[in-house]
């Protein structure tokens, strides 16, 4: 699995989010009370841009007139159509059986302990590899022409 410095820790203060592009999808990475979560910023439903979206705590209700606020379990609105995503789990709470948002697992790493990797590998004579790929495509000749493959 591949791993991504995306932010330092102070880059994202608690109670706030912000939206990296990883491989060429834009993720929110957001921290809960220091805790980070990162989700696919990209409604399941019809696409929104699901990171613009209002980040709200958890309100239920056992009947009309009573109701109990949770702040501490927070959810992301899809600013299109106001679906809840849970920001921890990427769990839908509208069509629960059917929608839910990608999440990935993140983690906080110290500055020494990402210099110190670089140092080993160097030291071992490994390669670093960088935060960026280029796009590879196959190239083929066939008779009298070039074939190019893509994905896209």
């Amino acid at each position: 699995m591949k791993k991504y410095v995306v932010a330092r820790v102070s880059d994202i203060p608690a109670g706030e989010h912000r939206v990296v592009e990883v491989n060429g999808r834009e993720i929110g990475i957001y921290n809960l009370d220091g805790t980070f979560h990162a989700i696919l910023s990209r409604c399941p439903h019809m696409g929104a841009d699901l990171c613009k979206g209002a980040v709200v705590g958890d309100l239920r209700s056992n009947g009309p007139g009573h109701f109990a606020y949770d702040g501490d379990r927070r959810s992301v609105l899809c600013p299109w159509h106001g679906w809840e995503f849970d920001i921890e789990t990427g769990q839908s709470f509208f069509d629960a059986r059917r929608m839910r948002v990608r999440s990935f697992d993140v983690a906080t790493a110290g500055g020494e302990e990402l210099v110190a990797e670089i140092e080993r590998a160097v030291e071992e004579g490994r390669r670093v590899k960088g935060p960026y790929v280029a796009e590879k495509i196959d190239v083929a000749a066939e008779d009298e022409y070039v074939v190019l493959s893509m994905l896209r």
